[in-house]
């Protein structure tokens, strides 16, 4: 477990259709939940923007990683972390909405309602809600992890269902579960930390592209051998779109492993960056894969209503970057810093003082509504950001889409924080244009992820 005081701690609102917009209101305050809209609502007294910041300021959380720790040569550990106790920026600020004491996180006890962001913050963020209400139909989101998460599809039910969400269950064809070989029945062995694991990475499919179908793709192991033919079985399956948020460390094999399991044309591989600072992982090493990089967001009084810096916790926690020690630099990545492939493309939220809420109800850490952090989050909202913006051609490498429109308004330019020290800065410090660990920058809309 972790304890860390969050710099940036922020909060949103989140939403839930319910029959009136009087009930929902009602319904929502007494949750504890809502947008800020809904929660103001509510109140009988008005809240300065300076007090609800001076309140989500006090915002501290303990988190622990939910798969082992560093695994050991030729295997990966997923990078989701899971906060354990403390009060998040979001309990923090709907407390000063109200105008009551701020709730508590305890470690395994069960909790009634979600602490983290929902779909419309992710959507709000990111300029997406118009895509995601439009778009996604017919494209297919894979989602490649180890073990077997025996509560998947039911998790995948209760968050849709809270939120408002088309549902999406193997009756209706919308959610399908398999091992490794494609078989729906033999599948591995279940494992509590990485059902964790699967279950952000299903709700954030969900968040990000909720028209969007979902495979998920149960490796029987955490080895790089079996997580790769995970990821075959899904493009083999027909997935155009395939997340893996897990790392380990790099090795001479990488290069073996890109052409055996990660050079797929004409399909997006987005790869979590890693969870622990500085320094780079593989799969995210590979130059056939959109790595993904991770940010502290929060509510902002801007235009676009948020912002973003680096996530750093401190200087063994925080999203990874740098340069790859065994793969190629792939043509459209031009920095100079590196001499082979640098780490990362893009990034998303990842800080889990700013995390995003997950249902999860399997094993001694599954205990219902969560907030998770960790590049574990921002690579399935990257791979449905993608999906949003449609099936990639053949032939193509999506992880270049984003360089056609590096310095456009497509990204939101990441320029504050950083993750660690490095001899060349932009490698572990964000600036203007492109940097190691936000990438191009988070996604405004869908334009910088199509071909």
């Amino acid at each position: 477990m972790r304890t860390t005081t969050p710099t940036h701690p922020h909060i949103s609102g989140r939403w839930r259709r319910i029959g009136s917009a009087a009930a929902a209101a009602t319904a929502l305050a007494l949750a504890g939940l809502g947008t800020a809209a809904h929660a103001e609502a509510a109140t009988p007294h008005k809240v300065s923007a300076k007090t609800i910041a001076a309140q989500v300021a006090k915002a501290h959380v303990q988190y622990a990683k939910a798969c082992a720790g560093t695994p050991k040569k030729g295997y990966a550990a997923c990078d989701a972390l899971r906060v354990t106790g403390g009060t998040t920026a979001f309990m923090e600020k709907q407390a000063a909405v109200k105008g009551v004491a701020p709730r508590t996180i305890s470690p395994n006890a069960t909790a009634s309602s979600p602490t983290g962001y929902g779909p419309s913050d992710i959507q709000s963020a990111y300029g997406l809600a118009s895509a995601a209400a439009s778009e996604g139909s017919g494209e297919t989101v894979a989602i490649v992890d180890a073990y077997d998460d025996p509560n998947a599809a039911s998790d995948l039910n209760t968050y849709r269902s809270y939120y408002g969400l088309p549902a999406c269950t193997t009756a209706n064809g919308c959610f399908t579960k398999v091992g490794q070989t494609g078989s729906t029945t033999s599948l591995p062995t279940a494992d509590s930390g990485w059902a964790g694991e699967i279950s952000l990475d299903l709700d954030m499919v969900s968040a990000t592209c909720p028209n969007c179908k979902i495979l998920l793709v149960e490796a029987k192991t955490a080895s790089m051998a079996n997580l790769g033919t995970a990821v075959n079985e899904a493009v083999k399956l027909g997935a155009k779109f395939v997340s893996n948020s897990y790392g380990g460390s790099e090795s001479s094999s990488d290069s073996s492993y890109d052409s055996s399991y990660y050079n797929h044309a004409g399909v997006v591989i987005t790869a979590s960056a890693g969870d622990s600072g500085y320094g780079a992982e593989y799969p995210a090493g590979s130059r056939y894969v959109t790595a993904v990089g991770g940010t502290a967001l929060k509510k902002a009084s801007t235009t676009r209503g948020w912002s973003e810096s680096v996530w750093n916790t401190s200087s063994t926690e925080g999203t990874g970057s740098g340069c790859s020690a065994y793969d190629a630099k792939p043509s459209w990545q031009t920095d100079t810093g590196c001499t082979k492939r640098t780490i990362a493309d893009v990034s998303a939220v990842a800080d889990p003082a700013t995390g995003v809420s997950v249902y999860d109800t399997y094993g001694a850490d599954g205990t219902g509504w969560n907030t998770y952090g960790g590049t574990s989050a921002s690579s399935p909202i990257i791979a449905s950001v993608y999906a949003l913006a449609g099936t990639p051609s053949s032939g193509s490498y999506p992880a270049k889409f984003p360089y056609a429109k590096a310095g456009t308004t497509a990204l939101n330019d990441v320029t504050s924080g950083s993750n660690g020290s490095c001899s060349t800065s932009y490698l572990c410090t964000a600036r203007s244009g492109y940097d190691g660990p936000t990438g191009l920058g988070t996604p405004e809309g869908t334009a910088a992820f199509t071909g």
